[in-house]
């Protein structure tokens, strides 16, 4: 073990060489944001391959064994075949005393154009100085989701090779093309490579998610969903012949979907809260210090009042409570001017974020015996059918794993501070995929800011948050092999 004067001087001389090689690494990611590798639309899959095949140099160039697994082909809602991109396995030493990190992260992104309100061309890194002189943004599509925070895990990785010191940890790396779209294919490979590739693996890092302010974070769960359709029908009507007399679906799905949740937000489906983790004394601990501003957050979103009033409240209801929203009803009439029909099918759409510890079986009896309550009451001839077409389970870590220790001494060594310990209120399926199959110790590790707008026009990373970033995980290294 290093003495702390020794390893500081070491963290010196890693520091001071990524500080020296910034414009390197903004030409690296200039070079991957360039690429058009949106997974979501079909004509622009051979980039998303192209894109892959240059991950894969880039890792070869380091040093690391490179294996392009083939996933083969999915088909398309109008029946097109498409190719799903491999994804890439790579390792980079195997020294038996060390540890093995493997990293998880994507290098497709969401669709993007310019006349969509972008200020710049998505698809060209361009350097903007931010609100602070100090703070220059580097705008492009992927560049925080998720190819920037892939690039500074290499850069920190060939920062050890460039200075010809001795790697701290053995590396793993998979990387995806298809994150956007659902991970198509990833969770059968873990599975198949659970006994292989994953066997030595220790720990698993994602960072593909965002701090909650201007303040680093450390991300130990993130919430399931349930998506549900709740369809209602007969044929459709005149209202001038039949409007008055008959049961109208639409009446009918309203009344069900009205049932849901009450004006304080609260949802009505009995014993939907029976199986939430009890809040402990300890958990409750960790929202105090959390650096979030309400009156900021409130004028973000457009709204004029909360929920609730504190930040305690509304954090605690964004991660670790269900939520249920409703999306929309299928088969009503929404185009301008009126139409006066009684529409014969309609289809509601709704989701319930769950936490800890509901079961998705279960969510879905309870449902389904509500609605089932509700709709018996309105002694309606209709026919009702609920149906659940997706289920995501929710995620959560301990924080005071290994992992999270590491990374906080790596943060107080970078920025100066302890992180902020944060939650998703979305879900996260890759962090809960790593952990259901490998069993291993998973972490989420952003180097994003909250601004930084994933999947939004003017997508950006701060130069600051990049290089900082690269730093972070070179100290993250150094310290996970310490604890080991």
């Amino acid at each position: 073990v290093m003495s702390s004067s020794s390893s500081s001087a070491l963290e010196m001389e890693i520091f001071q060489y990524i500080d020296a090689h910034q414009s390197d690494f903004i030409k690296d990611l200039k070079e991957w944001v360039a690429v058009e590798s949106d997974s979501v639309q079909p004509h622009l899959r051979k980039e998303v391959m192209r894109m892959m095949a240059l991950a894969a140099d880039r890792l070869a160039t380091l040093g690391a064994t490179v294996n392009l697994v083939n996933l083969g082909s999915h088909q398309l809602a109008d029946g097109q075949v498409l190719p799903l991109p491999s994804v890439i396995l790579g390792e980079l030493g195997k020294d038996p005393q060390n540890p093995t990190v493997c990293f998880y992260g994507h290098v497709d992104v969401q669709p993007a154009k310019k006349e969509d309100g972008w200020k710049t061309d998505p698809y060209t890194l361009t350097e903007i100085d931010g609100v602070l002189l100090f703070i220059r943004n580097l705008y492009g599509r992927g560049a925080t989701d998720n190819k920037g925070p892939v690039l500074a895990w290499i850069n920190a990785v060939e920062t050890f090779r460039a200075l010809k010191l001795a790697m701290p940890v053995n590396f793993k790396f998979v990387i995806e093309g298809m994150e956007e779209a659902g991970s198509l294919g990833l969770e059968k490979l873990l599975e198949e490579e659970n006994q292989s590739f994953f066997s030595d693996v220790d720990y698993i890092v994602i960072s593909d998610n965002l701090w909650l302010s201007k303040k680093p974070a450390l991300t130990y769960g993130s919430r399931g969903n349930a998506c549900f359709f709740v369809e209602c029908g007969s044929k459709d009507l005149h209202s001038g012949t039949f409007g008055g007399i008959i049961h109208e679906p639409l009446l009918d799905l309203i009344a069900l979907l009205d049932s849901l949740v009450d004006s304080t937000g609260r949802i009505q489906i009995p014993g939907i809260y029976d199986s939430v983790a009890a809040l402990t004394e300890e958990e409750r601990k960790l929202y105090e210090p959390i650096e979030f501003d309400l009156e900021e957050h409130r004028n973000n979103c457009g709204v004029k009042k909360f929920l609730y009033g504190t930040k305690e409240e509304i954090l605690l209801h964004l991660w670790r409570y269900p939520s249920l929203s409703i999306h929309g009803i299928e088969g009503a009439f929404h185009e301008p001017g009126i139409k006066t029909v009684i529409p014969a099918k309609v289809i509601g759409k709704f989701s319930i974020r769950q936490v800890p510890h509901m079961d998705l079986s279960v969510v879905k009896k309870q449902v389904l015996e509500h609605l089932e309550g509700v709709f018996s009451k309105r002694n309606s001839p209709n026919k009702m059918k609920v149906s659940m077409p997706f289920g995501a389970k929710p995620w959560l870590t301990d924080v005071n794993d290994l992992l999270y220790k590491a990374a906080r001494r790596a943060i107080k060594t970078v920025f100066g501070e302890d992180p902020d310990f944060i939650r998703d209120g979305s879900t996260v399926p890759v962090a809960r995929m790593f952990q259901t199959v490998t069993q291993k110790s998973v972490m989420m590790l952003p180097i994003g800011a909250a601004d930084d707008g994933e999947h939004s026009q003017n997508e950006k990373i701060s130069r600051h948050n990049y290089i900082e970033g690269t730093k972070l995980f070179a100290a993250f290294f150094l310290e996970i092999s310490k604890l080991h």
